[in-house]
């Protein structure tokens, strides 16, 4: 029992539902247009095909990876690497120039939680509807709406899981419930997050559990771009009374911009951590705005030193060559130019050249000084190629046990045992070297007739033979 003097504290306070208000506006736009592309890429894209298989598949089973008309193998783990690495610096460098509009427009957590929110409005209506409907008893028709709410979220959950195992398995199979019990596991635990995250949670991912938000303090400063109320227009709150005397601001305090927030701030009271760069409380502003017959931009996206009046906000797009933008800049490009010399010089066809460690030298059947090799092929790409192959270093030398125009097929590792040879008068030769580097030539192309490619791989070819 607390004594009178004492006060109780609650460690946690569980937050309330949030029923963000729709917005029109540019931003608004920008923002389904965004959902519209990220879902495209998401859910169609698996479905296109290339060359008779599926255009983008991350064949985890086979070891493959396939984007249109490139094939990485777990060899080009460096590749996989690079489009990591562009990921990360390619979002520090958007960061520091306009914050965190990745999460406002992008992220996926910020486009789910943005389609479960068309599907509150298809069902419930607006924000007044919303709140009058989660006040209202359970009656025939909360049910019946929140039946079919949940009945479409269901579905679109659903799509979204079986599309996520079709990445990694192809599509067609996927659809055609042809999958394994792990396939299933994965499809329906990806889409219960899915749910979890975006129409149970929300923002409480975003504020609590985003670790970018956290860190994104290291990447902002003075001149990133950013949304802000304006005070010195604004202020002091409040709609102008007839006969009131009293200076106000632009600001009329109707706390739209709170509503339309998808995380529950108030954008007045300063940046915080929480906010996504959405843009929602500044198209419901603006309209404001209009309807007050005030200029639009009371709050807008501006950069804290442009509010300080450090420079002119017409100069914010000057201060893209501060040295922070251009280092991050500057490793995207060399790493983006990296990656893409890496990929036109990458071979489609590897060869691994192995000397036999069981007879190290011997005489062969015509009398030829020989030494035994295996070959290792691996077809990187996704078409037959045709390989012939080639020995220079020492006179006379021969290579046997590779076929001409030796056909391999895409993916299929391939170990070939081969023979090289030397005339019997140069092995145990009195030139004091009992090794020499030879070179196997290597050249392959498609079998449909593409580019011609040739390479080498050097080995040693033991000549001395006791």
């Amino acid at each position: 029992m607390a004594k009178a003097n004492e006060q109780e504290i609650e460690l946690y306070q569980g937050s309330k539902r949030i029923h963000p208000k729709w917005t029109t506006g540019f931003f608004s736009k920008w923002r389904i247009a965004m959902v519209l592309i990220t879902q495209f890429v998401f859910l169609i894209v698996p479905w296109f095909n290339y060359d008779g298989r599926q255009a983008v598949l991350l064949h985890v089973a086979d070891r493959h990876f396939y984007f249109f008309g490139l094939v990485l193998l777990p060899s080009d783990l460096i590749f996989m690497s690079g489009i990591l690495f562009m990921a990360a610096f390619g979002l520090f460098w958007w960061t520091t120039i306009a914050g965190r509009l990745w999460c406002g427009y992008a992220c996926p957590q910020t486009v789910y939680t943005e389609i479960m929110m068309w599907f509150d409005r298809i069902f419930e209506g607006d924000r007044a509807a919303r709140l009058k409907l989660e006040k209202a008893p359970w009656d025939a028709r909360k049910i019946r709406i929140k039946l079919m709410k949940y009945t479409a979220i269901f579905l679109m959950c659903a799509w979204i899981g079986l599309t996520f195992i079709g990445w990694f398995t192809p599509i067609r199979e996927v659809f055609k419930f042809n999958m394994t019990g792990t396939q299933w596991g994965v499809a329906i635990f990806y889409g219960f997050v899915t749910f979890l995250l975006a129409h149970i949670m929300r923002e409480q991912v975003c504020k609590y559990m985003c670790p970018y938000a956290r860190f994104q303090s290291a990447m902002f400063d003075k001149d990133t771009l950013i949304i802000s109320y304006d005070p010195e227009r604004g202020e002091p709150r409040g709609k102008k009374k007839k006969g009131d005397d009293t200076k106000k601001g632009d600001c009329v305090d109707c706390t739209l911009c709170v509503q339309a927030c998808p995380v529950g701030i108030d954008i007045r009271n300063g940046l915080q951590y929480e906010c996504i760069g959405c843009a929602a409380c500044i198209d419901v502003c603006d309209e404001v705005m209009v309807k007050q017959g005030k200029p639009k931009g009371l709050i807008r996206y501006t950069t804290e030193s442009a509010m300080e009046k450090a420079y002119p906000e017409s100069k914010i797009w000057t201060r893209l060559k501060r040295p922070r933008v251009v280092g991050y800049g500057l490793i995207l490009a060399i790493i983006l130019t990296a990656w893409i010399i890496g990929i036109f010089n990458r071979q489609n066809v590897r060869v691994d050249v192995i000397k036999d460690r069981g007879v190290i030298a011997r005489y062969n059947e015509v009398g030829r000084a020989e030494n035994t090799y295996t070959l290792r092929f691996l077809n990187a790409s996704d078409k037959v190629q045709v390989v012939n192959a080639e020995i220079t270093g020492i006179d006379g030398i021969q290579l046997t046990g590779v076929p001409a125009n030796y056909e391999l097929n895409p993916g299929d590792p391939v170990s070939l045992p081969v023979q090289v040879s030397i005339p019997a008068e140069l092995a145990n030769a009195d030139d004091g070297k009992s090794t020499q580097h030879i070179f196997f030539k290597f050249t392959y192309k498609a079998k449909d007739g593409s580019e011609e490619r040739t390479f080498e791989e050097k080995a040693a070819f033991v000549k001395e033979i006791r």
